[in-house]
């Protein structure tokens, strides 16, 4: 079995197959014992599995776009601006301590 630390280290994708497998194996345990009205509640609800598992992916594709995006930007402004970036990473650092100081007295 699967501990939260390992599940939390896998990738959307990876967590989807996992479920996507999950529910196959779900299905099989069931097999034909399963009603005429159970059959179509599974077909239901694996067409609803279906759905969501592809909406997750174009998320998941769309954050990692505007991620790839952002950190190229703050490469380029970095790269262009060294020294305001310097400055102003030391002014950040800076005032992170300061609270960080005054929360501990």
């Amino acid at each position: 079995m699967k501990t939260n630390k390992d599940t939390a280290a896998q990738t959307p994708k990876e967590l989807l197959a996992e479920l996507q497998t999950l529910v196959l194996e779900a299905e099989k345990m069931m097999g034909d014992s399963l009603s005429e009205h159970t059959a179509d509640a599974m077909t239901s609800l694996r067409e609803r599995f279906d759905a969501t598992q592809e909406r997750l992916g174009e998320i998941y594709e769309g954050a990692k776009k505007r991620v790839v995006a952002g950190a190229k930007y703050t490469d380029e402004t970095v790269r262009a601006n060294p020294y305001q970036s310097i400055a102003i990473a030391a002014g950040v650092g800076l005032l992170v301590g300061v609270l960080l100081g005054r929360r501990g007295k």
